[in-house]
């Protein structure tokens, strides 16, 4: 992962708005149409002056369920997602739950049968495509998403394997293939782990607190294990608390998970740090110390309004982190995706790019301030 000695460098969690007509699944799926996408995608990051770039996961239906189409033992129908304040205010959770039906379903597969990887070539097409598209492009590193053993249980519901410990397991084993293929790729490998948080406000994980932490452990250990022919400064790890507008009353606090989260073998880590609920969470690294080699890639826009953040909040918000674990140690990003299932995103896509471009410039304001 590269870490800039001179300036904040700039990039996001991973899925941008997909042009408009674009087909994701089965027979309709058009190669050349996919690869326009992502050249498109491309150019309106490095337009908008993002300095880590990817594919903005053009070719997924969701950034976690795509994972169907490319492992065996999954089908049939699993159980709602269905945060808990949902529950603690159910006039707003009944709105979102309607609106959210009519983007997308909400019940997704289960796994039914053995996990396995079966189909290479959708991440290979995923790779060939971002290499094409980020070919003599100015860019400072490029990188590829995949989902977690972890998040994909969350979202694809056990119903084969005795335990969840043994689901999480196979997981792991298969997804060890995509894993393996970004990084030989040369690209930088970054694991999307929103269960490492998200996990204890949707679903029933741990039963307790310290339950949950228990699973949180076993959660990064799977990852380690999948990983683990994969240097550490080649990847980075996202964490977050569910990317959707509500009240997060529920939310586990950051200072709670960190400890176990900063046992992953990933060199940095990426959670949400501007939004009304996280924000606040910078204070959480007065007191924990980043370990050798790691660093911190914290949201400094938020995903879910159209709010176009100030520049000048935006460089307040990355200086308030560089002076508690280093201006070398800190890279700027969004507090989670923008489109993180295709159908439903609440900013529109201009608005998007204004963030990301505001994000820049913010970006360049404490440069100078840091470097100075």
């Amino acid at each position: 992962m590269h870490l800039s000695s001179d300036r904040i460098l700039t990039t996001h969690t991973g899925s941008l708005p997909r042009p408009a007509g674009l087909s994701l699944t089965g027979p309709e799926r058009d190669a050349e149409q996919l690869a326009d996408a992502v050249r498109s995608v491309v150019t309106s990051q490095i337009d908008a002056g993002v300095d880590v770039v990817n594919d903005g996961e053009a070719s997924k239906v969701g950034y976690s369920t795509y994972v169907t189409e490319r492992l065996t033992g999954f089908g049939g129908e699993g159980e709602p997602l269905r945060p808990k304040d949902y529950d603690d205010f159910p006039a707003w959770g009944e709105r979102m739950m309607s609106e959210r039906a009519r983007a997308r379903r909400l019940t997704n597969p289960a796994c039914i049968g053995p996990v396995a990887y079966e189909d290479t070539s959708l991440v290979q097409a995923d790779i060939d495509n971002l290499k094409q598209a980020t070919a003599g492009q100015d860019v400072t590193e490029v990188f590829m998403s995949a989902a977690s053993p972890g998040v994909i249980a969350v979202f694809l519901a056990n119903k084969y394997y005795p335990s969840d410990e043994e689901y999480i397991g196979a997981l792991a084993d298969a997804m060890k293939t995509e894993y393996d293929a970004i990084h030989a790729a040369g690209l930088l490998l970054q694991l999307d782990c929103p269960d490492l948080a998200m996990g204890w406000n949707v679903s029933s994980i741990g039963g307790t607190q310290e339950g949950f932490l228990v699973e949180v452990g076993r959660r990064v250990a799977a990852i380690n294990h999948a990983t683990r022919d994969i240097p550490p400064e080649a990847m980075r790890l996202h964490l977050c608390w569910g990317n959707y507008e509500g009240p997060h009353t529920r939310d586990i606090p950051l200072r709670a998970i960190i400890g176990e989260v900063l046992k992953a073998r990933p060199a940095a880590i990426s959670f949400e740090g501007a939004n009304p609920r996280h924000e606040h969470e910078w204070n959480v690294f007065e007191d924990v110390k980043l370990p050798d080699g790691k660093a911190i890639v914290p949201g400094v826009i938020d995903s879910t309004t159209n709010y176009v953040e100030h520049p000048e909040l935006v460089a307040q918000r990355i200086e308030r982190y560089a002076g508690l674990v280093g201006r070398e140690n800190v890279l700027a990003s969004s507090d989670c995706g923008f489109a993180t299932f295709a159908s439903s995103s609440t900013v529109e896509p201009h608005v998007t790019w204004a963030k990301l471009a505001a994000m820049a410039e913010g970006a360049r304001l404490a440069s100078q301030a840091l470097w100075t």
